[in-house]
């Protein structure tokens, strides 16, 4: 039976890797797009042409009054690409970047965060449970923003929902291990994606002081954390749980 793993927001950067990664494995996606539908169809068409199944679906994961609609959905696009009830991964990936001084950070720019880095993973996780597999796993894509080696002034709202979600990750793991089910969070050093209204295309001229703070030398590429997605659910990370992994090439090691 063939495996199928759910991403969210993957029709750019990260989740669009983590996509492909885990089709060139042998999974089925169903995939989430937000605003840019163009780039999740680029990626369906990525994982088509090299012989996989893919399916693109909208989500705001912002929007947790959504997420049964967005149930049946999956229920409807497992039926009839792979003729199964369940599935077996998600990645919870979407969201968005947002930087403010502590002083400037309002309560609709907080909000904003929580729903979508926070609420949005924690409740889609439940909306969707009753759907994945025993002995099935999740990952969840926090950011090094919550760790000591990450932070970095402006950013005090997005890195507390990202450490929430860390911690949510391990209280996963502890609750759902009855059903074989593994939870782990990754913490993505500076990676090139779309983050931030696209500002390492916008504004070149930061990431060769970026890539000086970085051990290995250079900006973090989508692949770097696609794969270790892919990894952790794969059978390589079968003894794996209740882990925070940060992938960020050595950030201000």
């Amino acid at each position: 039976m063939t495996r199928v793993a759910i991403v969210t927001g993957a029709s750019s950067g990260i989740g669009q890797s983590a996509a492909i990664q885990l089709a060139q494995r042998g999974a089925g996606v169903i995939l989430t797009y937000h605003g840019n539908e163009s780039g999740a169809r680029d990626t369906v068409a990525t994982i088509e042409k090299d012989g996989g199944v893919a399916v693109a679906l909208k989500l705001d994961v912002g929007r947790s009054a959504t997420f049964p609609a967005f149930r049946d959905q999956v229920v409807a696009a497992l039926r009839d690409n792979w003729q199964r009830d369940t599935f077996d991964h998600l990645v919870n990936n979407a969201g968005f970047g947002q930087s403010a001084a502590f002083e400037e950070t309002t309560e609709e720019m907080f909000d904003g965060l929580m729903q979508a880095l926070l609420k949005g993973p924690y409740f889609l996780t439940q909306t969707l449970l009753p759907l994945l597999v025993d002995g099935g796993g999740i990952v969840n894509v926090a950011s090094n923003s919550a760790t000591f080696a990450g932070m970095e002034s402006g950013y005090s709202a997005y890195g507390t929902m990202k450490g929430g979600l860390i911690v949510l990750s391990r209280y996963l793991a502890k609750e759902l291990s009855g059903r074989g089910i593994r939870v782990n969070s990754i913490s993505p050093g500076a990676t090139r994606t779309r983050i931030g209204g696209n500002a390492f295309e916008l504004y070149p001229e930061v990431i060769p002081e970026i890539a000086a703070r970085v051990a290995l030398g250079r900006l973090g590429e989508p692949d770097d954390i696609g794969m270790v997605i892919a990894t952790l659910l794969g059978e390589e990370g079968r003894w794996i749980t209740a882990q925070d992994i940060e992938v960020s090439g050595g950030y201000n090691l």
